[in-house]
């Protein structure tokens, strides 16, 4: 059975940076577009960014110019850059492909001073 396993995440001060990284255990990988979520606590799971088998790139407004994301198919894994990270971005991050599979543990973020 496929499996997402999300990592990189932390506890960050304003301003400071994390990188995060989806790995996919599944086949056809380069095939894929490929989606970063979080859930924020009391809130529902939102939408991130996404990524195209083509390395196109979409991102919420609140985060562009401060995260990037982009995927490295040779190892089936996708990546999210975050700079500048805010108080508001705390919350644990999820991936997930384009066709859903269940979803992994999601790795916690935390920005605080």
């Amino acid at each position: 059975q496929p499996q997402l396993v999300e990592s990189g995440g932390g506890l960050v001060q304003p301003g400071g940076s994390l990188r995060l990284s989806c790995a996919d255990s599944g086949d056809a990988f380069r095939t894929r577009s490929m989606y970063w979520f979080r859930q924020a606590p009391g809130k529902q799971r939102e939408y991130v960014a996404h990524i195209t088998s083509d390395g196109r790139a979409y991102l919420i407004n609140s985060i562009k110019g401060r995260f990037t994301i982009s995927r490295d198919n040779a190892k089936a894994t996708m990546y999210l850059q975050m700079n500048n990270l805010q108080p508001e971005d705390t919350a644990i991050y999820y991936c997930n492909r384009d066709s859903p599979i269940p979803w992994g543990q999601g790795t916690q973020v935390t920005v605080s001073s």
